[in-house]
């Protein structure tokens, strides 16, 4: 009898233990710091490669990025609003608010991230003032971009805008003043603007710096005219309205604010591209 309680009582303390255990077991995988995913499209220059560069930063704070790269400036959106993506970095303000009043697209911007000069280039000629009487200026069919280049034109002397008008939506239309008569043609992709400078076509070609560096040129030293910082062309995080109030959303921005970021970003594009905060 003794040995029949010592075996029981051995048995029913093993079982114990083996509940602890499984407690503890259980209490720990709980509140294990649950890794959550976060699926972002980007342009592949510069937006895809400062999100490489924020990756191990959002890994650190339990956020697995994937990256999804776009070529063009339309997929990105579409894929946000099918819910394919989380998010998208790669266009600025105007053109997202032109976008969402095109489409009807029920998007916020969750944060602005940098700036992307607009600049002029010309195979042809190496300073602005050098463009002559009638030169044919090449830029992007994107409306969005049209203010924004305008604009570059305007501040460098060569045109003159309607006064009071909304310059980042400004258009050829707007022009009141053309001094060398300069000729527009803007029947172009934005991301074929980079061949359509190499191959020597126009006068002088308006390109965006993504696209700029991606082929690689220097915004900065090729280019015979540059947009400065004062741009209200941010390049944001865009998502899917109530989505800004994800906290992994939040912790995106918060990261690519961050200064480790930010010195990045003047450190690889050497001011071509320009953090903003």
């Amino acid at each position: 009898m003794k040995k029949f309680l010592g075996f029981a009582l051995v048995l029913v303390l093993s079982i114990a233990l083996a509940a602890c255990g499984t407690d503890k077991d259980n209490s720990g995988s709980d509140t294990e710091k649950e890794t959550k995913k976060l699926v972002v499209g980007a342009s592949n220059v510069p937006h895809a490669e400062i999100l490489e560069k924020a990756k191990p930063l959002l890994e650190e704070k339990g956020i697995e990025l994937e990256i999804k790269p776009f070529q063009d400036y339309v997929l990105p959106n579409k894929a946000l609003n099918d819910k394919e993506l989380d998010a998208n970095y790669f266009q600025h303000i105007p053109y997202l608010e032109g976008q969402i009043k095109e489409n009807g697209y029920d998007f916020v911007n969750a944060g602005g991230i940098h700036i992307e000069p607009i600049a002029l280039y010309s195979q042809k000629y190496k300073s602005i003032d050098k463009l002559p009487e009638g030169a044919t200026i090449i830029m992007s069919s994107s409306v969005a971009d049209h203010g924004r280049a305008l604009s570059l034109l305007e501040k460098n002397g060569l045109i003159t805008l309607k006064e009071g008008i909304d310059k980042t939506t400004a258009t050829t239309k707007d022009i009141v003043e053309n001094k060398k008569k300069l000729k527009f043609d803007a029947n172009y992709e934005a991301s074929l603007l980079p061949k359509i400078y190499e191959s020597g076509e126009g006068d002088a070609v308006l390109i965006n710096s993504n696209y700029a560096i991606d082929a690689g040129l220097n915004p900065l030293k090729d280019s015979i005219a540059i947009e400065d910082s004062e741009s209200p062309y941010v390049n944001v995080i865009a998502v899917n309205k109530g989505d800004e109030n994800k906290e992994e959303i939040k912790t995106l921005v918060e990261v690519l604010h961050s200064k480790e970021i930010q010195d990045f970003i003047l450190k690889e594009y050497k001011g071509a591209v320009v953090p903003t905060k």
